[in-house]
Parts: structure tokens; C-alpha cells; sequence
């Protein structure tokens, strides 16, 4: 179905034009131009697919990528050079490097949350290391999809980069052919699908999911500035972010007044009535909405302490705060991915630890605390993703920064370097003249292993 779009880009791969550095830095402007060019026409489809307010479009699906652009331009020419290596002694004269290269032809998949930022930012990466890529966005955002589509046809050749719209069906379409690297964005159950199709093909595969993300908060913090900066991120996107905080872990002694600070933060960022709030987001669609309001259904000693109200015909649900959850709690199974926050309490920190290592490794975890030994603490009994300390979401959006899961949580990063590094293939070359060819190592072996262990030993 999609064999000859793939033919002609393995095609173009093989003239080598991808691996000239200013055809990469060419594209990668053309990109940024064309984003920049349909700004409008992203903010509308955004909008359209999710409600998503004008401000947090522009922070999360354009500055975003653009930055990300403007850095790889920026340091794509140091990435590429070919850098030397160390030679053990015994092999003198002899120099050695390591080569990046291209991969060939790539495939991403993005997700429906952040709908035009979840492809073009690994794309980035694909285009800054020399390859050709077909990208996949998600079918359910269907009026980003569509203009994704609109935007490839016009400033790209598909022998080159391809967009692809479709359902299930188009990505195990997709998923069939051969790759030499698949990169999807999406939830464990799907990436499971992804990765099994990719190993009957021996094809290596980046997975950017997702999981339950701790939010510890200790005693020792701004209790203003960290119930704001928690509730925004958790509530950006109507919390339908990989990243949000999935769970709060809150010490005893100051859960109380860090709810009643999050009340007032929603109060401050949506008013009233978050409903008639122009800045709160929606649900994708009615399926991803059933299943949250399900889990508001089904609690079992747990209290909706903030929010809960809902309407199926806007697909809202009020920013809302759970108390005394349990485990089994449905809303406790899996990650939430929406605007409801559950709230753990605890009395000592190695409670709270045992509680994140009890857990599969998330994405990200972040901790609210002054105290730099806590800090440490967090850090080296911890496994996660990455994180932030005293701050939500933010390490998403630094181009420096690997972005990637740990276990369920996602295989392989991007972003920056990371990206660049994702979508090349590290050739070891070692160069040797023809002085001193040392016939110590060449047959007949007899009588050599003694000065071989001397010099190898």
C-alpha cells in the first residue's frame, strides 16, 4: 500500500543528498518557515481538536519545535563531524574515529494530545541526522492530521518526506514494511503492537509512553509557588499530557494547606466556572471522556474534594482533586491522562519512595522540595524518565536536556543531540598505515603466547 513511497525515498537516500550538511540545514529552515507560515491555521486546528487555548498552543506545539529547530541548525555541523577515538598503545601507529551516518528511511508515529508537536519535534531529529521520513500523525486529531498532510504536499517531496493520514488500519499497513527505524509517541498497549511488528522486521524502535508520574511535595517549599506551579501542570491540556503529574505523594503536615492553595490556584487560572474559561482545554473525544468520567464512578472510599462536575456534550470535565485514594482505586490502574489528580499522603520520605518503587519506572517524576540532601535522596533511590525539581513539565522544552522513558515508561530518548543521535548510526573506523606491520600477531603462533600476554596482559 505505502511500498512505493518507501521505494522512492530508499531511492533519493541512495544519491546521498541527505547526508550533505546544508541540504539538512536547508530543510530544517524550510520547516521552521513553513510552521511559521501556518501558525494561524495550527492555533484553529488545535482549537478545533481539542480546545486547546491559543497560549498553550503556541507554548507547547509552535515555540517548542521551532526552538528545537533553530538549536539542531545551530550544532548540526559540530554533531556531524567525526569524532576521534583513544588507541590502546599495543596498536600505535594507528588512528581511529567514529563516523555518525544516516539510518535511510524512517518512520514516526505521533500521538493525539500535543498533535503537531509529538511529530515534528522527532522529525527534527530524523532531518538534522540525513534521513528521509514518513511521518504518521494521530487520525483522532483529525484537523492537525489533516493539516500536517496539507503542509508536507506543499513544501515537501514525498521521495523525501512524506506525510500519511489514516486510522489503525494505515499505521499496521505502515508497520508491515521495512524501516530502519520507527519512532512512536502513544500508550504502552499500542507500543507493545508497534515493537512486535518492528522485531519481525529487525527493526529498532524508539517508544515515548508514558505511566504514572509521582509528584512528591515535602515540607520544605513555597507552598504558594508550588501548589501554582503543580496545578498548572497537571491541568494544562486539560491534563492530557504523558508528563503531568499522575499522582500527588504530599507530606501529612502540610497536605491541607497545599489543597486549599490548589483551590485557589484554579480559582485564579479559570475562575468559578472553569467551563466558560476560554484558557481550559477538552477531552480529544468521547471514548477518552467516558473512560475519566468512569473513573470518577467508580471510587471506592476516595472523595472528590475539587471539581467533578462533567458535560458529555462539550466533552468537559471540571479540574478535579481525589483524597484518600487506594491503589484500588480504578483510577490508580493505569495513567489518568486527563484532569483529575489524586492525592497520597505520607509521614516519612522513605514511605514515599517505596510507594514510587513499588510502581513500573514512569516517565517523569518531580519533587517540591528546598532541601538539598532530600534532593540528592530523590535522585539516587529513584528511577525515572526525567524530572524536575520545585517545577512541572518544563525539562520537556530544553533542546539540551534527552527526553525518554525507562522501562514501561518508553525505550530510547530525543530532543537536541539525543534526537540526532536516535536517528544515526555510529560507524567505528580504525585507519593504520602500512609502517610497522609488527608480525607478533600473524601465524605461526609458536613460541608467541608468552609475549603476548606480556604486551596484551
Amino acid at each position: 500500500m505505502f511500498a512505493e513511497t518507501i521505494h522512492n525515498q530508499r531511492d533519493f537516500f541512495q544519491t546521498g543528498k541527505t547526508k550533505d550538511i546544508p541540504f539538512r540545514i536547508q530543510q530544517l529552515k524550510t520547516l521552521k518557515h513553513a510552521i511559521i507560515d501556518h501558525e494561524a491555521a495550527i492555533f484553529n486546528a488545535l482549537k478545533a481538536d481539542l480546545n486547546k487555548p491559543l497560549e498553550e498552543s503556541f507554548t507547547a506545539e509552535i515555540v517548542l519545535v521551532v526552538k528545537e529547530i533553530q538549536y539542531a541548525i545551530k550544532n548540526i555541523k559540530n554533531w556531524n563531524k567525526p569524532k576521534k577515538a583513544q588507541i590502546p598503545w599495543q596498536f600505535i601507529p594507528a588512528s581511529a574515529k567514529i563516523y555518525p551516518e544516516p539510518l535511510g528511511v524512517v518512520l514516526i508515529i505521533g500521538a493525539w494530545n500535543y498533535p503537531f508537536q509529538l511529530v515534528i519535534a522527532p522529525l527534527i531529529g530524523a532531518i538534522a541526522a540525513g534521513n528521509c521520513a514518513i511521518i504518521k500523525p494521530s487520525e483522532i486529531a483529525s484537523q492537525t492530521s489533516n493539516l500536517i498532510f496539507e503542509i508536507f504536499e506543499k513544501y515537501f517531496d514525498k521521495s523525501y518526506l512524506a506525510a500519511i493520514e489514516g486510522g489503525v488500519e494505515t499505521s499496521q499497513h505502515l508497520l508491515a514494511e521495512k524501516f530502519d527505524h520507527i519512532f512512536f509517541t502513544g500508550g504502552n498497549a499500542v507500543g507493545k503492537i508497534v515493537m512486535e511488528a518492528a522485531a519481525k522486521q529487525l527493526t529498532p524502535v524508539t517508544l515515548e509512553l508514558g505511566g504514572k508520574s509521582p509528584c512528591i511535595v515535602d515540607t520544605d517549599i513555597d507552598i504558594k509557588i508550588a501548589a501554582r506551579r503543580i496545578t498548572w501542570g497537571k491541568f494544562f491540556n486539560a491534563g492530557q499530557s504523558c508528563l503531568a503529574p499522575d499522582y500527588l505523594l504530599v507530606d501529612r503536615k502540610i497536605k491541607n494547606n497545599l489543597l486549599d492553595e490548589i483551590k485557589q490556584c484554579l480559582q485564579e487560572f479559570y475562575g468559578e466556572n472553569p467551563a466558560k474559561s476560554p484558557d481550559y482545554a477538552r477531552i480529544i473525544n468521547q471514548k477518552q471522556f467516558d473512560r475519566l468520567v468512569n473513573y470518577l464512578k467508580d471510587l471506592k472510599d476516595a472523595k472528590i474534594i475539587i471539581g467533578g462536575e462533567t458535560t458529555s456534550e462539550e466533552r468537559y470535565i471540571a479540574p478535579t482533586v481525589i483524597d484518600s485514594v487506594s491503589w484500588e482505586d480504578a483510577v490508580m490502574q493505569e495513567e489518568i491522562f486527563g484532569p483529575i489528580l489524586p492525592i497520597i499522603e505520607f509521614t516519612d520520605i522513605k514511605e514515599a519512595v517505596n510507594i514510587v518503587n513499588s510502581q513500573p519506572k514512569p516517565l517523569a517524576l518531580y519533587l517540591f522540595s528546598q532541601n538539598k540532601t532530600l534532593q540528592k535522596q530523590i535522585i539516587r533511590e529513584t528511577v525515572f524518565g526525567g524530572g524536575c525539581i520545585n517545577h512541572i513539565l518544563i525539562h520537556y522544552t530544553v533542546p539540551s536536556l534527552p527526553f525518554g522513558g525507562t522501562g514501561n515508561s518508553g525505550i530510547g530518548s530525543y530532543h537536541g543531540k539525543a534526537g540526532f543521535d536516535t536517528f544515526s548510526h555510529y560507524k567505528s573506523v580504525l585507519k593504520k598505515p602500512f609502517l610497522l606491520d609488527v608480525k607478533l600477531l600473524y601465524p605461526p603462533y609458536e613460541g608467541k603466547l608468552s609475549l603476548l600476554r606480556r604486551i596484551f596482559g
